[in-house]
């Protein structure tokens, strides 16, 4: 009996330490009208990356992201994301896997009608049983988790408005610190910024790169804003057509690959953007590590 508990317990342990890798090894997608989204992908994102997914709409972006918590099922190949094969996973243990994997849309799905540290609150009632989940009944640990969630996206002084007074960006920050309060191991987000204004857009950005950073939690976003893209990621995906065609380092990125998956339509970018979204990079990196020290 002991025997036993202790093997169970050593297995416990074995999936808690396990990397949360996410690895897709020869993975397709054919939607049932015939349309490819992914043709054999293979691509392996290290816990703790913070990779930034680029290309035109339509490109298999989204699709890609969705994969990862199962909303979208492969049709070939196998997806493994920390100790899961997720192609095999249902029901109790698809719940289970998805409590780890937070995930962020450009609507930001937010109650309006109640307020912003309620909002937070909601990322716990999975951890929680189904009376105290009935009545909203919260521990102290959970309030604390939902204050400390919504300070380190900067909205704090807005935890008890409610979610319909705030600006895009506020909301989208909301939408973000409720999924830090999930205690995910990975988040998705596909086009988080897509909607927002460039100043709006770069404080939802800093909360990614907080939560990156301070965490360890690996961010895997869509980005339709290259400069984004060049500022935040330490490493960007580029993909046309359901195929990655380059995956490099941040610094490796220049016209050429750029040019592969948007074609002309990058007239704007030349070597001074590049230079100016370095140093903004640098800027940036420097003020979050200054402000998280």
């Amino acid at each position: 009996m002991k025997k036993t508990k202790k093997l169970n317990e050593t297995k416990t342990l074995k999936k808690i330490n396990q990397d949360w890798d996410i690895t897709w090894s020869n993975v397709s997608k054919v939607y049932p009208n015939g349309t490819k989204g992914l043709s054999d992908i293979n691509l392996t994102i290290k816990q703790g990356e913070f990779v930034a997914i680029i290309g035109l709409s339509g490109a298999g972006k989204t699709t890609l992201i969705k994969t990862v918590n199962k909303i979208n099922d492969i049709t070939s190949g196998k997806l493994t994301v920390g100790p899961y094969d997720v192609g095999s996973l249902k029901s109790k243990k698809l719940r289970e896997f998805r409590t780890k994997i937070g995930i962020i849309f450009q609507n930001y799905n937010l109650i309006e009608n109640i307020n912003v540290l309620q909002n937070v609150l909601s990322a716990r009632l999975p951890q929680m049983n189904k009376f105290r989940a009935f009545f909203g009944l919260y521990s102290k640990k959970d309030i604390n988790l939902a204050y400390e969630s919504l300070a380190k996206v900067n909205i704090l002084e807005n935890a008890y408005d409610l979610a319909r007074d705030l600006s895009g960006g506020q909301m989208q920050r909301v939408a973000l610190a409720r999924t830090l309060a999930q205690k995910p191991k990975i988040i998705l987000a596909d086009e988080p910024v897509g909607a927002l204004d460039p100043i709006m857009a770069k404080s939802v950005m800093d909360g990614f790169l907080v939560a990156n950073k301070t965490e360890k939690i690996t961010i895997l976003a869509n980005l339709h804003h290259v400069d984004l893209a060049l500022q935040y990621a330490d490493r960007i995906i580029g993909v046309r057509k359901g195929k990655i065609v380059f995956d490099d380092s941040w610094d490796k990125v220049d016209l050429v690959k750029l040019k592969e998956i948007y074609g002309e339509k990058l007239e704007q970018f030349d070597e001074e953007q590049f230079n100016e979204n370095r140093r903004k990079r640098e800027l940036i990196q420097q003020t979050i590590t200054l402000k998280n020290k």
